[in-house]
């Protein structure tokens, strides 16, 4: 039996800072990824939201609040909360039940309007919340970025130029995408004098939080040839994978890795372990990869999502930038959306909107941004608690 689903539609609200309510952005999505499957809304059996912590009780039951705002029609529904990685969650949940048999088609969408600044826990006193004890230690998400970036530099020779460089081949093809927040082209002379947030990593190397949408019509293979689109992209795997002892990177919001040494388990990188899972399933190796969409919260977390990927060996992704293989055109392409850097994050949508720019590379529609030949991309996200999640597109 094939674990298989169509993608039938795409859609986005570009991101920015709009000061609207969430609902707006993830019906703005729904609504074009509708037109762009040329199927009625009536059609859709499931919705499937993605939660955002932001907006209140309606973002709780995300899927029930875009249904209602889309008008009822008796739709089941479904929220998934998985912190950055709530999106995919979601989308697995539709691929489930596609699978399952209870529905032919399927709407995920996730949107979220976001605050000025970090993104931060709820208020108050709470020391047994260890995202709440991080931020009262002074322990921001920059500040695991940071370490992220020192601990390539000890560890692999990395320097801040190869940092810079990421920005610099990302803002270029990010500059093509309209649904982009940041449609500027930086230069490495532009990186270096942007303010440094966390050393080594300066402003220009960390991601913006901002408001999106992002929405996808995803169907049985049966119901996609049935209304003419058999050969539509399809997904080919989700891992969504939670971590193993022993952690061998310390992950948000955790202030330490686990001490195994005494019983000797191999300790284990979480992010490393997504795509495993993702490339079992899907029946394929990273050497099948034409390009990946990842989560670049900092342009150094871009090279170590290179490298989890397995597109690159370990501490050999920087070479590989600096070759050009990570550019539009190059061996492997990265991030040919724009990524974070050119988008920000709009947490619960972010997931979603990768596997929309597979789904337009996959069927020759990204313009300007096209990857040539494009058959097979992967993405890579993660966040807080052991939620992370790698998706497969193929055509």
């Amino acid at each position: 039996m094939s674990n298989e689903i169509a993608i039938i539609g795409a859609g986005m609200h570009p991101w920015g800072k709009w000061g609207h309510n969430f609902v707006q952005y993830g019906v703005a999505a729904a609504r074009e990824a509708l037109a762009d499957a040329e199927i009625p809304w009536q059609d859709i059996a499931y919705v499937s939201g993605g939660a955002t912590i932001r907006c209140g009780y309606p973002g709780y039951v995300a899927g029930a609040t875009f249904a209602q705002a889309l008008g009822w029609q008796g739709a089941e529904v479904n929220t998934s909360y998985a912190a950055c990685a709530s999106g995919s969650q979601a989308l697995a949940a539709a691929r489930n039940k596609i699978l399952s048999g209870a529905c032919d088609v399927a709407l995920v969408v996730g949107a979220d309007t976001t605050p000025k600044g970090f993104l931060a826990p709820a208020g108050g006193y709470r020391p047994e919340d260890p995202d709440w004890v991080r931020f009262y230690l002074g322990i921001t998400n920059p500040t695991y970025f940071a370490l992220y970036a020192r601990r390539r530099m000890d560890l692999y020779g990395d320097t801040l130029e190869d940092f810079a460089a990421v920005k610099v081949k990302t803002s270029l093809v990010g500059s093509k995408n309209p649904r982009a927040r940041y449609r500027k082209c930086f230069s490495a002379e532009d990186v270096a004098a942007s303010a440094m947030v966390a050393d080594p990593l300066r402003l220009m190397d960390i991601c913006a939080t901002s408001d999106g949408g992002a929405a996808l019509i995803v169907s049985s293979l049966e119901y996609a040839r049935k209304i003419g689109r058999g050969d539509a992209p399809r997904i080919a795997a989700i891992s969504t994978v939670t971590p193993t002892f022993a952690s061998a990177v310390v992950e948000m919001p955790d202030i330490a890795t686990d001490s195994a040494a005494a019983d000797g388990v191999e300790a284990m990188a979480y992010r490393a372990s997504l795509p495993v899972k993702a490339y079992e399933e899907a029946g394929i190796g990273p050497e099948d990869v034409d390009l990946a969409e990842v989560y670049d919260l900092s342009t150094a977390l871009e090279l170590d999502w290179i490298e989890d990927l397995q597109l690159a060996p370990r501490g050999e992704a920087a070479a590989m930038l600096r070759k050009g293989d990570t550019a539009l055109g190059g061996k492997t392409p990265i991030n040919v959306s724009g990524g974070l850097a050119c988008f920000g994050e709009a947490v619960p949508a972010q997931a979603l909107a990768q596997v929309c720019e597979l789904t337009w590379q996959l069927r020759g529609d990204a313009g300007d941004r096209q990857v040539e030949g494009a058959r097979v991309g992967i993405t890579a996200n993660q966040g807080l608690f052991g939620h992370g999640s790698s998706v497969i597109v193929k055509r």
